[in-house]
């Protein structure tokens, strides 16, 4: 909408050019009866100066008089080819991609973002506009539709995933240089502290006099009846059997070469194998998985994560040491220090964003363009004709105003030679 200091002061010079034509209009008839000739040369050139100007301005933004004379109401007739015009004029020479990396090049982003991110401040403001968005994401995660599809496609995803591809690479990555082995001295190590615990060793005892109790009743009737205690008999047992097995354990772990270590290197090549070539065995995989991503409960507790995402994300957010800000807020401070410390690192970064400025501008300056022709295109006749006549419409009152004094001024010259030359 037009400023209203513009709209008046064009009322204005309207007002004073429209009185200059009416002034000599005036003149010229106080001349003709008064016989002054010189004045009424004066006005006579400068009327006509006036009407002519008049007629030339307004001709510009509607019909003079409401008359529809060829050649008038220039700005609305030719609306659309304006548009497009200005469209293509601020496309060609101010969006051009050389122009718009050449500018951006010479600005260098990477120390101005450096230099902005370390003046005290401007981090934390920028952290706390990283976590209004956050929170904006989290109220759109609330919606169940949101929700509904994120974990459709989650599970549509997962399921198209190659599981046992994924496998036999995962085992192919895991048997170089041995590193399977080390899984193997993790286990061991994990499987002799457990059965180091007392409560273990009990449990093994308790079981064992159980299993013979409910196998082998006779025998430990009879070995109560000549005074052993079964109980006694079923820890001296278990820690035999321990003991065997710690005996194992660490023959195993203390040689590289054990016969156990080579049957499960045979064991994870021969997956490898079976999920690389062997079809039915890759079927089975894949039902496996697809039998796992529709189990009720697998649903039930992408919902319980997700819900608990949200819920968490939300009370964070919340409090006035939030550590989703204050790990916000670091990670700024990080970025601002790194661009500021390290030349590479501002290098990249400045290429990175004119390589995407090459790869945007060209479809975001005809889009833009496209935009600029279709709003201009949808203004009203009288909207367009309003704006451009309050933009520009003063300084033509002025041509206006010139037109009429240099007619004037011209008529008098003409006047003169005419004396003259009689």
């Amino acid at each position: 909408m037009a400023h209203p200091d513009k709209v008046a002061g064009l009322a204005r010079m309207k007002r004073l050019a429209t009185g200059a034509l009416v002034a000599v209009a005036v003149l010229l008839v106080v001349a003709r009866l008064q016989g002054w000739h010189w004045v009424g040369a004066f006005a006579e050139a400068a009327l006509i100066g006036a009407l002519a100007d008049w007629f030339a301005v307004v001709a510009l933004f509607r019909h003079p008089l409401g008359v529809p004379v060829p050649h008038t109401a220039i700005l609305p007739r030719n609306k659309a080819r304006l548009a497009d015009n200005l469209a293509e004029f601020i496309r060609d020479r101010f969006l051009d991609t050389a122009s718009l990396v050449a500018r951006l090049r010479s600005a260098q982003p990477a120390e101005r973002v450096a230099a902005w991110l370390r003046t005290p401040g401007n981090g934390d403001l920028l952290a706390g506009r990283l976590v209004v968005v956050l929170a904006e994401s989290v109220d759109f995660m609330d919606d169940p539709r949101v929700r509904r599809l994120f974990l459709h496609a989650l599970r549509r995803r997962a399921g198209s995933i190659d599981m046992a591809d994924g496998l036999g690479r995962l085992l192919a990555l895991l048997t170089e240089q041995g590193r399977h082995q080390a899984l193997v001295d993790e286990a061991l190590a994990r499987l002799a502290h457990w059965l180091d615990d007392p409560a273990v060793r009990q449990s093994f005892a308790r079981m064992i006099v159980d299993v013979a109790g409910h196998e082998y009743p006779k025998v430990v009737a009879t070995l109560g009846l000549v005074g052993i205690n079964p109980a006694e008999l079923g820890e001296r047992v278990s820690a035999g059997i321990l003991t065997g097995v710690h005996g194992l354990i660490d023959e195993v772990a203390r040689d590289p070469a054990h016969p156990r270590r080579q049957a499960f290197d045979e064991l994870i090549a021969a997956y490898i194998d079976r999920l690389g070539d062997d079809q039915g065995f890759r079927a089975r995989v894949d039902q496996a998985k697809r039998e796992f991503l529709a189990h009720p409960a697998v649903g039930a507790s992408l919902r319980e994560l997700w819900d608990d995402l949200r819920a968490w994300l939300a009370r964070d957010m919340q409090r006035s040491d939030s550590r989703v800000r204050r790990h916000l807020g670091s990670a700024v401070a990080a970025l601002g220090a790194a661009l500021a410390d390290n030349p590479s690192l501002r290098e990249s970064f400045n290429e990175h964003l004119e390589r995407t400025v090459e790869s945007l501008a060209p479809e975001l300056r005809d889009g833009l363009a496209q935009h600029i022709a279709a709003t201009m295109k949808a203004w009203k006749d009288e909207d367009l004709v309003r704006e451009v006549e309050v933009s520009v419409g003063r300084d033509l009152q002025f041509i206006r105003l010139n037109g009429t004094f240099v007619g004037g001024l011209i008529g008098l010259a003409l006047y003169a030679l005419t004396q003259y030359a009689a």
